[in-house]
């Protein structure tokens, strides 16, 4: 498919080289929105209609809002008002000016006006809050659902970037701008009313600089949406980077490949700050035309009030009340373009929230499983089209076996793991559990039947007992004990001061990763699943210690089908089958004597690791 054609003017040009060609920049704008894009981006379509709907959904707080900035405009509007009368009075008749009413006119409206500037603001701020709120609720609701295999493939640097920078810059604009933008329309149309009520004709004037100010506006939003949604995943991509190398440190070392990590963390930042500058040069073009869009109409009205005075067809109170009226307008009309580049920043950041609820729903195919029987015919998968990591897999595991997939890393482990636990669903043939495809089931049902639990393990921030009931939410402190006992954790959680309502994560008690591990491990055994599925679930702790924790699963593991991810070739030994996986593909299946008398693969690596051990 031929890429589209874009508008160069979208394009900036290099910080640190000669200015691209137009295929050069063609390749940059669309390499670069996609590349740092690995989870959709909302099209402006759908922002705008979000954006109406969040407005219709809280419209009785920006009707509030409103209704309170149209009173504090209306105060403001008397203070020029009097003294334009002032003035009139004094041109006229000195003796006859009432300068202490006026003041104390003045002073009353200032201090009304005043009152409700502040509450509007407070009434703005909650209802920011308030939309803010239900955009933070909608986007983890959605984020916690997201399929596993979508979420390592965006990267924990596009994550962390919509859920920290994305949402601070929305909540900078949700908060702040679409308040402020409302209050400034009202102030805008509140003052225009006031000058026509003054002097019809100054409307004209005050106005004639408008179509100036919305052609130069207009080419800039034109220009900016696109520029600061490539920001922000330049920005993304900049952070997935240096996220990944940070992760990686131990593995980049070990390979040599620190120039390489430097080289791609210096052109994406160096992407980064290109398309900064761009934007810094939008609005750079964009101000100082909207400056002289408001300041040239006071100049104007000068003269015509002048022109006017002089012919004896405009008073001094007039031209004096539609000079502050005039003056009056730059504070919302600046506010309000501002704001409107600052809701640039933040409806790109809304894009790509927005963006995380256009992922593709998980196909589900519902039915009821009958026993645990684990079957998986021709199963095909890969992670990339054209490249399949597991090869028409074929395979039949009895309810209570307990069965050890073995073989060289990068041999389709982890991912038939998965893919028995129904995280992911084969690209063709099926994996079944009691007759029912896995892959499809809904989520909650499927976790009832099969359970899995990996090397990586998460801490919640909250007590060791909300940590653990997770897992069965009904569970009593006794099963909650009897779970701890069974992975080895109940020594050292006595030990805790507060046993288990001792907090854990961000602001309380770090455990140790081999604790840690056996946390996740005793919320296996709440869950109560009839097939368990553990990939190096061990690994973290000593073999002295994985020896002694698998002998304490065993008995509460019984009659319960058990399928291990081995990198301890000792839990091998004590599976009933071992199946040997090499190149996506099983190659050897039986028990562990079955296997050593055949002298293949699984022998080998069998003497090695003894030999290592």
């Amino acid at each position: 498919m031929r890429a589209k054609p874009v508008n160069q003017d979208f394009l900036p040009p290099s910080a640190f080289a000669p200015p691209p060609t137009w295929s050069t920049r063609i390749a940059l704008n669309f390499g670069l929105d996609r590349s740092s894009s690995r989870l959709p981006i909302a099209s402006n379509k759908t922002v705008n209609s979000e954006m109406f709907s969040l407005v219709g959904k809280h419209r009785k707080g920006f009707i509030i809002v409103a209704l309170l900035q149209l009173v504090t405009t209306l105060a403001e509007l008397v203070s020029p008002r009097v003294f334009g009368n002032l003035l009139g009075d004094l041109s006229k008749d000195p003796a006859q000016a009432r300068i202490l009413f006026t003041l104390a006119i003045a002073a009353s409206a200032l201090l009304i006006g005043a009152f409700f500037a502040y509450w509007t603001r407070v009434r703005a701020s909650i209802l920011g809050e308030f939309v803010l709120s239900s955009l933070r609720e909608r986007f983890l609701e959605t984020v916690v659902q997201l399929p596993p295999n979508i979420v390592e493939r965006a990267g924990s640097g596009e994550l962390l970037s919509r859920t920290t920078t994305d949402i601070d810059h929305i909540t900078w604009a949700v908060r702040d701008a679409i308040p402020i933008i409302t209050i400034c329309i009202i102030s805008i149309v509140s003052i225009l009313i006031a000058i026509g009520f003054t002097a019809p004709i100054f409307i004209a004037v005050v106005l004639m600089a408008m179509p100036f100010v919305f052609a130069i506006t207009r080419r800039y939003l034109r220009r900016s949406p696109q520029a600061y949604r490539v920001v922000a995943s330049s920005y993304a991509l900049m952070n997935s980077t240096l996220v990944e190398s940070a992760e990686s440190g131990r593995t980049i070392e070990a390979l040599g490949l620190g120039n390489d990590r430097i080289e791609r963390s210096d052109a994406a930042l160096g992407r980064w700050i290109q398309w900064e500058r761009y934007t810094l040069r939008l609005r750079s073009q964009w101000f100082p035309f909207v400056e002289g869009g408001y300041i040239i109409p006071l100049a104007v009205i000068l003269l015509v009030g002048s022109h006017f005075y002089l012919l004896g067809q405009m008073s001094i109170a007039q031209i004096t009340a539609a000079l502050l009226y005039s003056e009056m307008l730059v504070g919302p009309l600046e506010g309000m373009l501002w704001w409107i580049d600052e809701l640039q920043s933040g409806k790109a950041s809304l894009s790509r929230l927005l963006g995380v609820h256009e992922v593709p729903d998980r196909e589900v195919r519902d039915s009821q499983p009958e026993g645990s029987l684990v079957e998986g015919k021709d199963v095909k998968y890969g992670y990339k089209d054209g490249r399949d990591v597991l090869n028409g897999l074929s395979f039949l595991v009895e309810p209570g076996t307990r069965i050890a997939i073995v073989g060289p890393s990068g041999a389709g482990k982890s991912t038939l793991g998965k893919l028995l636990a129904g995280i992911q669903a084969p690209r063709s043939g099926s994996v079944t559990v009691g007759g029912s495809e896995i892959g499809y089931l809904p989520v909650e049902k499927a976790r009832k039947h099969v359970a899995l639990v990996t090397q990586e393990h998460h801490i919640f921030s909250g007590t060791l007992r909300e940590n653990i009931m997770l897992a069965n939410p009904q569970a009593t402190e006794s099963e909650i004990w009897e779970a701890l006992r069974a992975v080895d954790a109940d020594i050292w959680a006595r030990e805790l001061e507060k046993g288990l309502e001792a907090i854990l994560g961000t602001g309380g008690m770090r455990l140790l990763p081999a604790q840690a591990q056996q946390v996740a491990l005793a919320r296996l055994v709440l869950a109560d699943p009839h097939t368990l599925i553990l990939d190096e679930a061990t690994s973290l702790m000593d073999q002295r210690a994985a020896r002694h924790l698998e002998s304490s699963l065993s008995a509460v593991l019984a009659n319960r089908t058990v399928i291990a991810i081995a990198h301890r070739l000792q839990t091998a030994h004590d599976a009933d089958v071992i199946a040997v996986m090499e190149d996506g593909k099983i190659t050897e299946w039986g028990s562990h004597q079955e296997l050593m008398e055949a002298e293949g693969s699984y022998a080998d690596l069998w003497h090695s690791w003894r030999d290592e051990n």
